[in-house]
């Protein structure tokens, strides 16, 4: 069965308002609930970053239903992979299990912020494989003295554990990243319908583990005007143009600003549903599963009606997604 979710977009919406909204998605129905971890919006219009973990605890005792993860943390530089372990399992109590761990080698307009510099691809990597070996071992319930090329542990150990272990999304783009990551991860984690990529992910997997979820995110703007939705897309999701590739280097918002100056609405419009259209949103939506994944995560770009998309649209949507989608 294909699970639908509801995105906690930090970056365009206050902290109150994010625990209002998750509440709203869970009432209408929705699955699951991602969180973005960012520390910077991707443009100034967007105008909001508060900090992901508070929100979810929050989150996790306002909500009784909704599995709820991390879409993603970054664990190699603006947090140590050993804290990180002890979020992800104090969030595991909090929500009664309901949370998953998701995790990635993250964007430079997150982590320059530490002031350190930020990694070439094959070093972040490097460093994400050792963060992920820390954060299971400590979930696992070990003490954990480890001496890597990019991170130590002396003695740690979390002292609060779920009855369940967290498991681990794991975000990767390539045959690559499929191949170093697939046995270190619980559950694939990618932004594109690529069924390649899926397969692969589940070829690599090793032989005798459980189920390997593959949760996957796609930007909607509906709204009540098509060219009104057109316009809030272009002016705070044209970022997404650019591409992970690109996006995961520039360090600020102006940044991003510039790299988008040349993304016209109708460039926006190829890749992002806008209006009211909900057929359309579902046409958008369904190389995800047809491509075999399992949880799909939407976005509704913009605070500005966000409370009435949850209010007037989801619901309608949500029982055409799950007419159109697999059954099992």
């Amino acid at each position: 069965m294909t699970r639908f979710g509801y995105t906690l977009m930090t970056e365009q919406s206050g902290p109150k308002d994010i625990v209002r909204y998750a509440v709203a998605a869970e009432e209408v129905g929705f699955d699951f609930e991602v969180s973005s971890d960012h520390y910077f919006p991707w443009l100034d219009s967007q105008g909001h970053a508060g900090y992901a973990w508070s929100m979810l605890g929050a989150v996790a005792q306002a909500t009784s239903r909704v599995g709820l993860m991390t879409y993603v943390t970054c664990p190699i530089l603006r947090y140590h992979p050993a804290v990180v372990a002890q979020k992800a399992a104090t969030l595991g109590i909090l929500s009664d299990g309901r949370f998953t761990l998701g995790l990635g080698a993250g964007e430079n307009l997150n982590e320059h912020v530490v002031g350190e510099r930020w990694p070439a691809v094959g070093e972040r990597h490097d460093m994400f494989e050792e963060a992920v070996h820390i954060i299971r071992e400590l979930l696992s319930g070990e003490r954990l003295t480890f001496e890597g090329t990019h991170f130590r542990t002396d003695s740690a150990r979390l002292w609060d554990l779920p009855d369940e272990k967290v498991e681990i999304g794991l975000a990767v783009s390539g045959p690559q990243s499929v191949h170093r990551f697939a046995p270190l991860g619980d559950h694939l984690v990618a932004t594109d319908p690529e069924k390649e990529l899926v397969d692969m992910w589940q070829e690599a997997r090793p032989a005798g583990t459980g189920p390997s979820r593959a949760v996957g995110q796609i930007p909607i703007c509906w709204g009540p005007d098509k060219d009104a939705a057109l316009a809030k897309a272009h002016d705070q999701f044209r970022w997404f143009a650019g591409g992970w590739r690109v996006n995961a280097d520039l360090p600020t918002t102006e940044a991003f600003e510039a790299a988008s100056q040349y993304v016209r609405p109708e460039d926006v419009a190829e890749t992002i549903p806008c209006g009211p259209d909900l057929d359309a949103i579902v046409e958008a939506v369904q190389p995800y599963w047809e491509a075999g994944f399992t949880d799909i995560a939407l976005v509704q770009v913009g605070d500005e009606g966000q409370q009435e998309f949850l209010d007037t649209a989801a619901g309608p949507l949500l029982e055409k997604l799950r007419a159109a989608a697999p059954s099992a």
